[in-house]
């Protein structure tokens, strides 16, 4: 039987290509599947043995879209695709994203143009030549004029750093880097780091095998219940019957989804009144809880307040122990940090064999090779779980470090501000391409919508380019500012700023500290059409250079 999957090439010759794509996720497998399409000649690497991106090495248990969910976290290019895909549950398992994307490659033939197994090692501009080099970790070196940075908003893990952490001697894992053998909990004493998505995800699942879960809280969180179901026969083909409106309908809608957008204030009713929606969502639960909401629940401190009482409130009625329930209370403005789904969470410590440490009144002091010693005592484990999250949205970025003209690298461009223009290029670093990159809506958006949105906007940029013989482009510094400042305007009409978040880089020592999330949503998607319509509209481009004058230079 062959292997579906290229073995891994070494080579000392330089590979050409009209575009190197970097990683093979949700962007990147659609990249080479439109970029294909245009006629251009591709070639994707990926460190992970198939495809997938976050869905492949996001195994924990637990794991689920935590965004409004199926049939609707899917690409939407192919009408095929919808009418032949049967997705089960509203919040799909990390196990079904998987097979759809492995699908999707299987589809359209992705594979034969992804070399997996393969980390690039380096990127770097040649001005002459006005194209990129990368060095791989397999030997293989490639150059095309066009890269394509494909490589998550959430895959680079942040790693705490504890005295002591690597003395420990049971297992250790972080949730995005999770086995892919199954790991067992069963009669062991586990502790988990970090309430965030993947922890408030895995904590109830590990609980019920555990022999006991001390739970770590760094921050509480507010928390609202998935309710997971089935999806009915009825479901999905309402949804293929009528994919043309609800296509039409997510490409519309704030975050990309299929949903109606509601204009009413919180102000507008009594208290009494606003409860009783809330209880109706909280019941109904799943990501509608947010989209269903008020408008002004993110603007207002008054409207805020309103539902982040109703969830503290929420918390004191599901956990028994009033002293647990307390620790538990969040304190920050509600839906500032990134929103999560679970199933059961509020509810795991009432289990006996479940407790809970906050470490803001009871920090670790160090870990040894048995256990984890907090201010107030030590708590014998044998096994070690960090949901400690990622370095969000720029980290990836970061750690490809590209050089760009003058072998200026990233990182020395990136050190005060993630400096870009829409979201997708940077000055310095002509024919660089980000998908979901720092100044975008990404982890806002319907990612998959949202890469196929920025890489057909990006292949008609990159015909532009090639049709009127132009060998490089890249924003000025003077419209990346102006972005900056639209990015920054749109953030500060809202209360996402003054929360520390991953969203805001305080999850992260030393990292720049503001939002760098485009809050426009579908607004983006005019706002960058608008550039187009203006001959691309603040950046500068360069003649391609003929081969005597690169070879002269």
């Amino acid at each position: 039987m062959t292997s579906k999957h290229q073995p891994p090439r070494k080579s000392g010759a330089v590979e050409h290509y009209d575009a190197v794509i970097i990683g093979a996720g949700v962007s990147g497998m659609y990249a080479v599947h439109h970029l294909r399409e245009m006629g251009l000649s591709v070639r994707v690497y990926d460190g992970a043995s198939d495809v997938g991106g976050t869905w492949w090495y996001n195994r924990y248990p637990g794991a689920r879209v935590d965004g409004p969910g199926s049939p609707f976290y899917c690409y939407t290019f192919s009408e095929e695709l919808m009418q032949e895909w049967d997705w089960e549950e509203t919040q799909s398992d990390q196990a079904s994203v998987l097979a759809y994307l492995e699908h999707v490659a299987d589809r359209f033939d992705l594979r034969r143009d992804i070399q997996f197994e393969t980390w690039v090692q380096d990127a770097r501009y040649d001005e002459a030549a006005q194209r990129w080099t990368v060095e791989t970790s397999t030997g293989v070196r490639a150059s095309a004029q066009f890269l394509i940075c494909a490589v998550g908003a959430l895959s680079t893990a942040n790693m705490p750093d504890i005295p002591g952490i690597h003395d420990f001697a049971g297992e250790c894992y972080h949730t995005g880097r999770w086995p892919h053998e199954p790991v067992s909990f069963e009669g062991k004493r586990v502790a988990v780091i970090g309430t965030g998505s993947s922890g408030i995800q895995s904590i109830p699942e590990i609980a019920k095998e555990a022999a006991h879960v001390t739970v770590l809280q760094r921050t509480p969180q507010y928390s609202f219940p998935a309710r997971n179901r089935p999806i009915t026969p009825d479901e999905m083909a309402e949804a293929r019957a009528n994919w043309d409106a609800v296509r039409a309908k997510m490409n519309a809608n704030l975050s990309g989804f299929p949903f109606d957008m509601h204009t009413r204030s919180a102000l507008e009713d009594t208290p009494e009144q606003r409860r009783v929606l809330y209880e109706e969502l909280w019941q109904r639960g799943g990501f509608k809880f947010f989209l269903d909401l008020y408008v002004d629940i993110a603007i207002s401190e008054e409207a805020n307040r309103s539902l982040a009482d109703f969830v503290r409130d929420k918390i004191r009625e599901i956990v028994r122990d009033p002293e647990t329930a307390e620790k538990l209370m969040p304190d920050y403005f509600v839906i500032t940090k990134r929103p999560i789904l679970d199933d059961g969470y509020f509810e795991t410590f009432n289990r006996d064999n479940v407790s809970l440490v906050d470490l803001r009144e009871d920090p670790i002091e160090r870990f040894t090779p048995t256990s984890v010693v907090t201010r107030t005592g030590e708590h014998p484990i044998d096994m070690l779980v960090l949901a400690t999250g990622f370095d969000a949205i720029s980290g990836s970025m970061l750690r490809l470090n590209p050089k760009g003209r003058g072998g200026m690298s990233l990182k020395e461009r990136w050190k005060d501000r993630f400096h870009n223009y829409l979201g997708l290029t940077i000055a310095g670093f002509p024919n660089l391409f980000m998908i979901h990159g720092p100044g975008s809506p990404g982890v806002f958006y319907n990612m998959p919508l949202g890469a196929e949105r920025q890489l057909n906007w990006l292949g008609e940029f990159m015909r532009h380019l090639r049709e009127r013989g132009l060998g490089a482009v890249e924003p000025t510094t003077d419209s990346e500012e102006a972005w900056a400042n639209e990015v920054t305007g749109l953030a500060n009409a809202t209360l996402f700023p003054r929360t520390d978040s991953w969203w805001t880089g305080a999850n992260i020592e030393g990292k720049p500290r503001y939002f760098s999330v485009y809050l426009g949503g579908m607004l983006y998607y005019q706002r960058i059409a608008e550039v187009a319509a203006k001959d691309y509209e603040g950046f500068s481009f360069e003649a391609e250079h003929r081969a005597e004058d690169a070879e002269a230079s």
